[in-house]
C-alpha cells in the first residue's frame, strides 16, 4: 500500500538567542548598540549569545490511508513542531516530506480563522482555504454550525468568542469539510468535558470513513481509544512506533520519573506546635520504595513524624484527591496518648483500587481533634495504565470510574 504521507530524515532547528549577564545596561546604550548593528556584519549583538535548537531530527515514519496515528511524549518533545510542519505552517530545515491529499489542522485556538470575520464567513473561507467550492461547504453548513453549536453567533465577528466558542468552532470545520488528512493537537483541552467526548466521537466517525487522523494528547485513554497506530518522540527524536499499545508502554517506561520519596525540613512554627512530618514515602505492600503504581494493584504510604512533647488524643490521618482537588479518600489512626519521640505509620491501600492518573495525598496531624499540622503540597500518587498483573504487562484499556473495585453481583433466571 503506497502511504499518505512519508516523513524522511526530518529536521527543523530554531535559532535561541541569550543575552549575557552583565553590569545594567541603560536605554541609551541599547539604542546604541541597536544602531551599531544595522552597520555590522556580525549579527550578533553585543553580550548576546546564540544556539542551535533541533526540535526535531532525523525523523521518518510512514502512515497509510486510514491510519489513526497517536503521537505522544513529553511536553517540548516536538509534536506540535512536527503537525505545524505536516500542516505547512512551518518549513522543514531538512528532510523531505510527502502527503498525498487534503490536510485540515486543529493546531491552536484561533488557528485559520480571521478575528474580523464572522462564523459564517469564516466557515466559508476555511473551506476555501482547504481547496473546497461553495456548494460543497453550503451541503456541510447546517451540519457544522449545529455541531459547533454556535447558531446565536454565527454573525459574530469571531474575535467575541470566548476559546471554547473558538474550538468547537474550528473542530467542527476541520472535520466535517471531509479533508483526507485531519491533525488535532492537544487544543481540545480547552472544551469542555462534554464537549471532549462529542470530538471524540467525530473523530472516531471519521477515522472510520477510511480517513487519516493524526492525535497529540496526553490523555492516554482518549490515544489508546481513538488510534490504531503510534509515534513516540522525545527531545526531537522518534524513539519507538507501530501498534498503539505499544508505544504507550514504551512512554511510561522512559518516563520513570516521578517522586517516591518526600522529605520535609521542620516548619517554621515548630516552637508552637507538638509535632511535625519529617518523611513520606510511596510503596507496594512489601515494602519496595515504588514511584508509580500499576493498575490494580495495592500500594501504601509511609509517613515519618516527630513528637517534641507528650501529646493526647493524637490522630494522624491522609486524605487522597483527584488531580482536580477533589477529596474521595480519608483515613486516620485510633487516637492515642503520645509520648515525646520519633514515630512511624503506615496507609495500606489494599481495598479500593484507583483507575489510572495522578492523585494527590495529604496528611494531616491533630491533637484532641485540632490539627497541628496540614501537609497539602508535594505528595503526588502516579497510577500507571501499564498493569503488570499475572506477571504481564498489559494495557488496561477502560473508560472506568474513579474506583474501579468489582462490586458483588447476582445474576438471576425469573423464569
Amino acid at each position: 500500500m503506497e502511504p499518505i504521507v512519508k516523513v524522511e530524515n526530518l529536521g527543523k532547528k530554531f535559532i535561541l538567542s541569550h543575552q549575557t549577564k552583565g553590569k545594567y545596561v541603560a536605554l541609551r546604550d541599547v539604542i546604541a548598540d541597536k544602531v551599531k548593528s544595522v552597520f555590522s556584519s556580525n549579527k550578533n549583538n553585543a553580550g548576546e549569545q546564540r544556539e542551535e535548537f533541533w526540535a526535531l531530527k532525523d525523523v521518518s515514519f510512514e502512515i497509510n490511508k486510514g491510519d489513526r496515528i497517536g503521537i505522544i511524549g513529553r511536553n517540548g518533545a516536538g509534536k506540535s513542531t512536527l503537525l505545524k510542519i505536516l500542516s505547512r505552517i512551518t518549513e522543514p530545515t531538512e528532510g523531505v516530506i510527502t502527503i498525498e491529499g487534503r490536510v485540515s489542522s486543529l493546531l491552536e485556538v484561533g488557528t485559520g480563522f480571521h478575528p474580523e470575520l464572522t462564523g459564517r464567513e469564516n466557515i466559508f473561507l476555511n473551506g476555501s482555504i482547504l481547496g473546497m467550492g461553495r456548494k460543497e461547504i453550503e451541503a456541510k453548513f447546517d451540519e457544522i454550525v449545529a455541531f459547533a453549536e454556535v447558531e446565536k453567533f454565527l454573525d459574530t465577528p469571531v474575535k467575541r468568542y470566548s476559546s471554547g466558542m473558538y474550538v468547537r468552532l474550528a473542530f467542527a470545520v476541520a472535520a466535517h469539510l471531509e479533508p483526507e488528512i485531519l491533525i488535532i493537537d492537544e487544543v481540545l483541552a480547552v472544551g469542555d468535558a462534554a464537549f471532549q467526548k462529542k470530538c471524540l466521537g467525530k473523530i472516531e466517525e471519521v477515522s472510520g470513513q477510511g480517513r487519516t487522523v493524526l492525535f497529540v494528547s496526553h490523555n492516554m485513554q482518549a490515544v489508546q481509544r481513538l488510534c490504531n497506530k503510534g509515534i513516540l518522540l522525545q527531545q526531537g527524536k522518534l524513539i519507538a512506533s507501530g501498534s498503539m499499545e505499544s508505544v504507550i508502554e514504551k512512554y511510561l517506561d522512559s518516563s520513570q520519573s516521578y517522586k517516591a520519596v518526600f522529605e520535609f525540613a521542620p516548619p517554621s512554627n515548630q516552637q508552637d506546635i507538638p509535632g511535625y512530618v519529617t518523611k513520606a514515602q510511596l510503596e507496594d505492600t512489601t515494602g519496595n520504595v515504588i514511584s508509580e503504581i500499576p493498575i490494580g494493584r495495592p500500594w501504601q504510604i509511609r509517613i515519618r513524624f516527630k513528637l517534641t512533647r507528650n501529646v493526647d488524643h493524637f490522630i494522624a490521618g491522609i486524605g487522597v484527591l483527584t488531580q482536580f482537588e477533589l477529596p474521595f479518600r480519608t483515613c486516620w489512626t485510633e487516637p492515642k496518648n503520645c509520648v515525646p519521640g520519633e514515630y512511624e505509620v503506615v496507609f495500606i491501600n489494599d481495598d479500593v483500587m484507583l483507575t489510572a492518573g495522578i492523585y494527590k495525598i495529604v496528611i494531616g496531624l491533630s491533637e484532641n481533634n485540632v490539627t497541628f499540622q496540614f501537609l497539602d503540597k508535594g505528595i503526588q500518587l502516579h497510577i500507571s495504565q501499564v498493569s503488570d498483573l499475572a506477571n504481564e504487562k498489559r494495557i488496561v484499556n477502560t473508560e472506568s470510574g474513579l474506583i474501579i473495585n468489582q462490586m458483588p453481583v447476582q445474576l438471576t433466571k425469573l423464569n
